[in-house]
């Protein structure tokens, strides 16, 4: 069985991440708020900026990209978002989607930030599991997005991650331990 690898992608790996994202947004466009044309229009110093505005992690399995996600931060409210997770349809439910979150999550904590955010549709029950699985908490928070195709409507819900220690809840067994540690801004 091969082994998932998940890697911070810095900004001179800028044309991979296009690549995959583009690749994400031709494969599944009903996940996505965003379309393939309008983002495979961007030029090149969009990418390029977009490489310094959200941290980028790719998951590969035998050297083969299979999956993305990104961080953003809000260095005011030290919080963090956890988007545009995709996962190559050959590589679903491998655990790839796990990996990939928790890289992010682990990413967050070792920045010190305190909580991590997840925006999913509401008609997407997969993801909806899956966040919850992990250890996302729903929350009343919604928005609107802009729906370029009806599969999963035009409605997120907030889930959200405490990554401190909260002594008020029990622990939930299936969510990952995010390792707390040092590592570079």
């Amino acid at each position: 069985m091969a082994t998932i690898k998940v890697r911070l992608l810095d900004e001179a790996d800028w044309r991979e991440y296009r690549r995959i994202r583009l690749e994400s947004l031709q494969q599944s466009p009903s996940a996505f708020a965003s379309t393939y044309d309008d983002e495979a229009a961007l030029p090149d110093a969009a990418w390029q900026e977009r490489m310094r505005t959200a941290h980028r992690l790719l998951a590969t399995r035998d050297r083969e990209p299979v999956g993305v996600v990104s961080l953003g931060v809000d260095e005011v409210e030290r919080t963090g978002e956890v988007a545009e997770l995709w996962v190559a349809p050959e590589a679903r439910s491998s655990g790839v989607a796990w990996r990939l979150v928790e890289a992010a999550t682990e990413r967050a904590a070792a920045l010190g930030l305190s909580t991590v955010s997840y925006w999913v549709s509401t008609e997407n029950a997969r993801a909806l599991g899956f966040a919850t699985n992990f250890g996302f908490r729903l929350t009343s928070q919604r928005r609107t997005v802009a729906a370029h195709q009806q599969e999963f409507g035009d409605q997120e819900i907030a889930l959200v991650m405490t990554l401190a220690p909260d002594s008020g809840t029990a622990p939930n067994p299936t969510a990952p331990r995010v390792r707390s540690q040092p590592g570079p801004g």
